[in-house]
């Protein structure tokens, strides 16, 4: 890999730049560190589609630019520094596109990939995964997927589906082999659900910040056609393993709460020296610095393998190790950004008890951040593929 880019790549990262910057001074949106991907705007989306933004690696033939995986990550990281609203079109374009052009059927090509790449209205995807009992260990979901005559009758829960309550579609996993003798790893099917079927019951779940990001969606016995199945029957869970290489390796995973670390790098810039005691400003230099050298590893990481998705490379090891290191250092930010600040950075936004030294964003982060590790992979998970799929180490 080499450490720079191109000229027209550099043209292209002003390009979108300037475009951010136009729509921060009229006010689209501002910049707040947030969920992982940020608000829903359909009307920011559809502008991005205007560009020709969404599905930009995609082939010409399915309305993409065919372009590189290293110039998304270029658009992605512009995005996610100033966190940009992108909800409603990034699962569907980051991992439901793909996945469709690679295991989909033509209809399903055809139905669903122009209408992503236009973010027209009514396209808007979650992913139907985690269950109460089968969160890192996928392979184990009970949501069951019957066949009757020319569909699929779907019962079962799953949980923490972000976006599920603003989402049109679910992409699900369900247990299409109910033999018990069949190991689970070859017993499940993906399928595109309509989540505004009959049976289909979306409830809340707020977190720790108090946020409604989460939710729980009651599946009870929902008729699904059988050409909403994606790929072949019982092999979802190895499509989905192809696929959650692209979920786990976008810059996203770096840049959750960057504007916190944008603002705590300006706070410690400006610091009166002489108002703190020796050691402890050594202390803050030495933090931040530390923080800086993990953020340009975590950003070469998030490149690198781009890079090698462009090089047509195996990266699943090397996407969980991405995923790993970047979401470790989200969670340093969080922690050391309160030690610098002291008891005041608990503090939240508004009121008369505001400190006049104010990280905005901090307190909601800080509270965000044990979702970090956990989303898209834990790390101890991750850590076992870069082990076994990497290192070539045997199972424990």
């Amino acid at each position: 890999m080499r450490f720079y880019f191109t000229e027209q790549q550099e043209k292209f990262r002003c390009q979108v730049r300037d475009f951010l910057e136009e729509q921060l001074q009229a006010g689209a949106f501002s910049v707040h560190s947030a969920s992982l991907v940020g608000p829903v705007s359909r009307e920011f989306s559809r502008k991005m589609a205007e560009k020709g933004w969404i599905g930009l690696t995609w082939p010409q033939k399915y309305g993409g630019q065919g372009r590189t995986y290293v110039d998304k990550m270029i658009l992605n990281e512009e995005l996610f520094r100033v966190q940009a609203p992108v909800g409603y079109h990034f699962s569907a374009d980051r991992q439901v596109g793909p996945a469709l052009m690679k295991f989909g059927s033509e209809w399903q090509r055809e139905h669903f990939l122009p209408r992503i790449v236009r973010a027209e209205e009514g396209i808007d995807f979650c992913l139907l995964f985690s269950e109460p009992n089968a969160g890192s260990d996928l392979a184990s979901v009970a949501t069951r997927a019957e066949r009757d005559g020319d569909s699929y009758i779907v019962s079962g829960q799953k949980v923490w589906t972000s976006g599920g309550h603003d989402a049109d579609y679910g992409w699900l996993l369900a247990k299409t082999n109910l033999d018990p003798e069949v190991r689970s790893h070859l017993s499940c099917s993906e399928f595109i659900l309509d989540m505004h079927a009959p049976g289909v019951t979306v409830r809340p779940l707020v977190n720790i910040a108090g946020v409604h990001s989460f939710n729980e969606v009651f599946l009870d016995d929902v008729r699904v056609h059988e050409r909403y199945l994606v790929g072949r029957e019982n092999e979802g869970f190895k499509q989905i393993m192809a696929q959650v290489d692209y979920e786990r390796a976008g810059i996203e995973r770096l840049m959750q709460n960057y504007p916190v670390f944008s603002r705590l790098k300006d706070h410690v810039l400006h610091l009166d020296k002489t108002a703190l005691d020796a050691g402890r400003y050594a202390w803050i230099r030495d933090a931040l610095a530390g923080l800086e050298v993990d953020f340009q590893t975590g950003r070469l990481l998030c490149y690198y393998t781009a890079w090698l998705v462009d090089q047509g490379g195996n990266v699943s090891s090397q996407a969980a190790l991405t995923k790993s290191f970047c979401t470790q250092f989200e969670q340093r930010v969080n922690d050391i950004a309160l030690q610098i600040l002291g008891p005041v950075g608990q503090i939240g936004q508004g009121g008369p008890w505001r400190p006049p030294v104010f990280i905005e964003d901090l307190v909601e982060s800080y509270l965000w951040g044990p979702s970090y590790t956990l989303q898209g992979g834990s790390v101890e998970i991750l850590k076992n593929i870069v082990a076994q799929r990497g290192l070539g180490l045997p199972r424990a």
